[in-house]
């Protein structure tokens, strides 16, 4: 059973935000981690590139496959998790500590958008 952490955003894509003030930290979620298998690799963005909801930020790439990342709010990228370009494992052992960018929101109403934990849950349950 994958991990669902109650307060974040979740996407239909399968990626997270987390909510800081004017900020969101995005990453993938442990469902989506548990799905692509052992992470080898994350492009990311990079620091000041705009990103918009519904639109292709990166990819996560596994022994199994790679999987398009998908941000689930717009705004500007301020910094990114360095850690993933050496040890992209980091994902495999805490998909929720180890998030993919940092992003101050252009537009917080976007969240309204999102599923909540309970909504996520049924999501991949099916």
């Amino acid at each position: 059973m994958a991990k669902v952490i109650e307060g974040l955003y979740y996407s239909e894509s399968h990626e997270f935000v987390k909510v800081e003030g004017n900020f969101g930290y995005v990453g993938i979620t442990d469902y989506a981690q548990h799905e692509l298998g052992n992470v080898v690799y994350v492009d990311m963005p990079e620091i000041d590139d705009e990103v918009t909801a519904g639109e292709e930020f990166g990819a996560v790439e596994s022994v199994k496959a790679a999987s398009d990342l998908v941000s689930p709010i717009s705004g500007t990228v301020v910094e990114i998790n360095e850690a993933l370009e050496d040890t992209p494992e980091l994902i495999n052992q805490d998909a929720f500590g180890n998030w993919i960018m940092k992003v101050e929101f252009s537009d917080k109403s976007e969240l309204d958008g999102l599923m909540d934990a309970a909504a996520y849950k049924a999501l991949t349950e099916k």
